[in-house]
């Protein structure tokens, strides 16, 4: 029969003194500096919640941190009737979502031939791909610009959905490509002698164990989508076409600002992103702690 050795804590014990453990001064100090941190995040949106609800005159007679008077969600029917945001944001749901996967797709391909497939030159075209991330997107709209109003695609969603999974699918594949070029050469080689083929290996190896990564890029690559204005902005012309964040700066007038209107569709504009990441949230932390362990 097992005996425990004596003087040595049991896990039971161990796990009560953990608990009882009192804090140091630096987790006191982390604890505190976590907390005016999220209380300094939080103040935007406590801004417009105690905002999108009050009517042109309360929030003309009041301070935005004043609570409203009276419930009023005047901004809130007239951003999402008059201004179509249904419309908008299916637009960028659509963009957002066709991007994210097919710029994952791309970038897993690349990075399987230039990472695994030890094509020549490896070194430069992944220097090539990280210079693609470092060029100002200013310089793409005039080319773009002409290129898209030739084969007729402005106004046209594809025209930011092609521009972005190139862009995005750069940094993809200069991120996945470093990491499949570690790959262990030993389970490659055990595929190998099953019989599996380069796509089997892809598809059945490689993929479901670089599964926390892609998650994590496919997540990226739809919230910096979804945020993106400049390109969007000189693409998409027409009413029909406007993304989310178009469509709340065509509140903002030269003249005159629909203050009301634009607090409240600025808050129905987020909940969409939080709901996303309120989905996805498990799927980050598991892929950042997946990369922190290995």
């Amino acid at each position: 029969m097992a005996t425990t050795a004596i003087g040595s804590p049991s896990a039971p014990d161990t796990a009560a003194n953990n608990k009882t453990r009192p804090r140091t001064g630096g987790e006191w100090i982390v604890l505190i500096l976590t907390i005016i941190g999220a209380l300094v995040i939080f103040f935007p949106f406590l801004l417009l919640l105690l905002n999108a609800f009050k009517s042109p005159a309360d929030y003309a007679n009041s301070s935005p941190l004043d609570f409203p008077t009276s419930f009023s969600v005047e901004g809130i029917q007239t951003f999402w009737v008059e201004q179509n945001f249904p419309r908008a944001l299916w637009n960028s749901v659509f963009i957002s979502t066709m991007v994210a996967l097919i710029a994952v797709v791309i970038s897993v391909l690349n990075a399987f031939a230039i990472g695994i497939g030890r094509v020549k030159g490896r070194t430069w075209l992944v220097l090539v791909f990280l210079m693609a991330n470092l060029v100002p997107q200013e310089m793409l709209f005039d080319p773009l610009f002409n290129l898209y109003d030739e084969i007729g695609l402005l106004s046209n969603p594809w025209s930011v959905i092609i521009t972005f999974v190139v862009i995005q699918s750069a940094f993809g594949t200069y991120l996945l490509s470093s990491l499949y070029g570690t790959f262990p050469k030993e389970i490659l080689e055990a595929a190998a002698l099953d019989g599996a083929s380069r796509w089997r290996t892809l598809r059945s190896v490689i993929v479901p164990v670089s599964r926390p990564t892609i998650n994590v890029l496919m997540v990226f690559f739809f919230i910096w989508t979804w945020n993106e204005f400049l390109l969007p902005l000189a693409f998409l012309n027409t009413s029909d076409s406007l993304t989310v964040p178009l469509l709340l700066e065509q509140l903002n007038g030269e003249r005159q600002t629909d203050t009301t209107t634009l607090i409240a569709g600025t808050l129905i504009s987020i909940i969409p992103t939080i709901i996303f990441f309120l989905i996805f949230q498990r799927t980050l932390t598991r892929g950042i702690t997946a990369g922190a362990v290995k």
